[in-house]
């Protein structure tokens, strides 16, 4: 059993000084990760942004959440993430996706294909940046990439960087389980960034777990991946009254019954979502948990009970 991590995401934060106030403040209440999602628009770049927070922190673990592998090559995407690894003296975690966001298709000019090609990129590229992680001199081609003599110099810091693949669906929930170290377990979210209640539920996402136990191979294997979750929404409130109220009137398209049992969703006392925690952990193994930067305080005080328990 793997014991809790916790992270914050931040995208839409002020540049300069607030950016790196923020990182601070994350280390300092005790956070394990520091990650941003790569997205084209109100957001610093993650590559800058990242290597911003690891030069004013020396704890945090910082990565991005998640990487859109048809931006980049794989190559380029390695020599990077090495190149943080460095600054950062060995605190880098690899996430890295199929890429789905149908604007950022459009501003690069590239065709937003099939969901099983780029699955398939991805699962090539995956592959591929782990050999070059792990010093080999590459050349070769396969069905969508070609090196020629490719290599990494200087290597990274960590003798093996964990990398993080999300996954929904059950072939990207197979090949996070044979590629990843780190599982995120995704759900369907609706324009308004509110998960769906019926993709969102603690069944549902045991169907998900059920299918990397799977797809493990065998328990040692199974045991070895840590599982993520991104918060949709996370608050603590005081005892008088009832979590539940308080998160069906923020999550209105979602029934009573499902938000008080959604992993995605998370509020109610500190005793509650403590208990919450460790019972989830118990049945379902998901101990990483990853919630907006909006919450880096008012969830402070679960980190400090929880984080590596």
């Amino acid at each position: 059993m793997h014991p809790f991590r916790f992270g914050v995401t931040a995208s839409r934060i002020p540049v300069g000084r607030a950016w790196t106030d923020l990182a601070r403040r994350a280390e300092e209440l005790g956070y394990d990760t520091f990650v941003m999602p790569d997205h084209l628009g109100r957001q610093l770049s993650p590559l800058g942004g990242l290597a911003a927070a690891a030069a004013v922190t020396s704890r945090i673990r910082i990565g991005a959440f998640v990487f859109a592998n048809d931006y980049r090559h794989p190559l380029l995407l390695a020599r990077e993430t090495a190149t943080l690894d460095q600054v950062s003296n060995g605190r880098v975690e690899l996430g890295i996706g199929a890429g789905w966001n149908t604007s950022d298709y459009r501003q690069l000019g590239m065709p937003y294909e099939r969901p099983g090609l780029r699955i398939e990129r991805l699962e090539e590229s995956v592959g591929l940046i782990r050999r070059l992680f792990a010093g080999e001199r590459v050349t070769g081609s396969g069905r969508h990439y070609h090196l020629d003599g490719a290599w990494l110099e200087p290597r990274p810091v960590q003798a093996r960087i964990p990398i993080l693949i999300g996954g929904g669906g059950p072939r990207m929930l197979r090949i996070a389980a044979r590629q990843a170290d780190i599982v995120g377990l995704l759900t369907q979210f609706n324009r308004q960034g509110r998960p769906i209640a019926m993709q969102a539920t603690e069944g549902e996402t045991a169907r998900k777990v059920a299918i990397v136990r799977e797809a493990a191979g065998s328990r040692e294997a199974f045991e070895r991946l840590e599982l993520n979750v991104l918060v949709a929404s996370a608050g603590l409130v005081g005892s008088g009254s009832s979590p539940l109220r308080s998160v069906a009137a923020m999550v209105k398209a979602a029934a009573p019954l499902v938000v008080g049992g959604s992993p995605y969703l998370l509020h109610g006392t500190l005793a509650q979502v403590h208990e919450t925690l460790l019972r989830r952990r118990e049945r379902l193994g998901i101990s990483y948990y990853v919630w907006s930067a909006r919450a880096v305080e008012a969830m402070a005080p679960v980190v400090e009970a929880l984080a590596g328990r």
